[in-house]
């Protein structure tokens, strides 16, 4: 089903829908679903994605994508295996700090869009004293058995070099196991021992 996503604020939109957002977002402990990330050259990546709250995720990558993002709660970590690069920011200096950073006050910086369908839930974040932080757009969709009645089925983020990511979610699976490592990760600039 294609989504028609209209940017402009939603006098329409029920008034609670913010609230039930952040509620929803609040809600998750831990998640797993698969996504597909598409940057604003229509290049396209997917794999698994793993959440755990507060401020751990991790973006693995499919086979034959030597990348990996991984948060360990403080920093979002992005690892390039080719290159063998490592850039490591603040979460909260980022635009998944929306997502991830559990000072961020959501409803302080959200702002309720309207998605042109009942069945869909637009919220932007942007912190306007902090415009180098980003924008970040979730979509929820209404779904009785998600955190909140409402499941996180993606983002689109814009980053302070107006480069544009959106992450659609699939197969969404709440309240798994995770352990900790799973948001650890191998430095491939350290050399290996032979």
């Amino acid at each position: 089903m294609a989504l028609s996503l209209s940017f402009a604020p939603a006098a329409q939109a029920q008034s609670g829908d913010l609230d039930r957002a952040v509620a929803a977002l609040r809600a998750i402990e831990t998640m797993q679903a698969t996504f597909v990330q598409t940057d604003r050259n229509g290049q396209r990546a997917n794999g698994t994605l793993t959440l755990k709250r507060p401020g751990r995720i991790r973006f693995q990558y499919a086979p034959g994508i030597p990348m990996l993002i991984v948060s360990d709660g403080s920093a979002l970590t992005m690892i390039d295996y080719q290159v063998r690069q490592v850039q490591r920011w603040p979460i909260k200096n980022s635009p998944l700090g929306a997502l991830l950073d559990p000072a961020r006050d959501v409803k302080k910086y959200g702002t309720l869009l309207g998605s042109g369908d009942p069945n869909w839930v637009l919220v932007e974040v942007r912190d306007r004293s902090h415009p180098e932080y980003g924008v970040m757009t979730f979509r929820f969709q209404r779904k009785a058995g998600a955190p909140g009645g409402l499941e996180l089925a993606g983002w689109t983020t814009l980053d302070s070099q107006n480069k544009r990511t959106a992450v659609a979610l699939s197969g969404q699976r709440y309240g798994i196991a995770v352990p900790d490592s799973m948001f650890k990760y191998n430095d491939p600039r350290r050399p290996t021992r032979r």
